[in-house]
């Protein structure tokens, strides 16, 4: 089967990268996650990836901690550089060219984040990693994901996540959650789901963007999500 889309923006969960042994990154996951993005990549689709950061830390959740609220996202920002490095080395050790482009400057590590720039490098195959949020505090990696799409042009917001779609209260918690197969950012916001956050959902009903979440648990879903299977909820305008 074709790919459905020609350019995408792959939000990972941080936490789902962190598998399951409590480490902050996990090898087999990393492994995995890296050759789908690079399948995904050879079948001509050109891919720009944010990765979130709750496996190593949430600033709005400290766990006991009270640090200030923007050092706190600081810190959260910086999270979010890791997991790139960590994305990127994997994609490069497998063939393929990746770049790490980061919202705020970091240089030694990394190349500030260029729009125009970003486009090249994936007209030209290569995948881009988008860094360190939008750069400020008090915004979240799902309102960076949607302004990136936004900037990038981007076809669609693949969202791979620790849960296998939007439900209308917390599986975890509900044996009786229902699942979404689909719905609209209005919907979300009038039934004040979490799956994705206040923000990014104003913004992608605002801008017409599409979004579609699904599981990461099995990386193959990225593919099927590529390929416009249905591997999860599709939020539209």
């Amino acid at each position: 089967m074709e790919p459905k889309y020609k350019r995408i923006l792959l939000k990972l969960s941080g936490e789902a990268l962190s598998g399951r042994d409590g480490n902050i990154l996990d090898h087999e996951m990393l492994r995995k996650v890296s050759d789908m993005i690079r399948h995904t990549a050879e079948l001509g689709v050109q891919v720009a990836v944010v990765i979130g950061a709750g496996n190593i830390w949430r600033g709005a959740r400290q766990g006991g901690l009270s640090i200030d609220r923007v050092r706190a996202d600081h810190m959260g920002m910086l999270a979010t550089v890791i997991n790139c490095l960590a994305m990127q080395d994997y994609l490069i050790s497998g063939g393929r060219n990746a770049h790490v482009m980061s919202a705020f400057q970091i240089q030694q590590a990394c190349e500030p984040y260029s729009q125009y720039k970003a486009i090249d490098y994936l007209e030209q195959g290569d995948v881009v990693l988008l860094a360190g949020g939008v750069g400020y505090p008090f915004f979240t990696t799902d309102t960076g994901m949607v302004l990136r799409a936004m900037e990038l042009k981007c076809d669609i917001i693949l969202s791979a996540k620790n849960v296998d779609g939007v439900y209308d209260s917390d599986p975890n918690k509900n044996p009786d959650a229902k699942k979404y197969d689909r719905l609209t950012y209005q919907d979300m916001l009038d039934r004040n789901l979490k799956a994705i956050d206040v923000s990014a959902s104003a913004i992608g009903r605002d801008n017409h963007m599409p979004a579609l979440i699904f599981a990461l648990s099995d990386p193959e879903n990225i593919l099927r999500a590529v390929k416009g299977e249905n591997v999860g909820t599709l939020i539209t305008e």
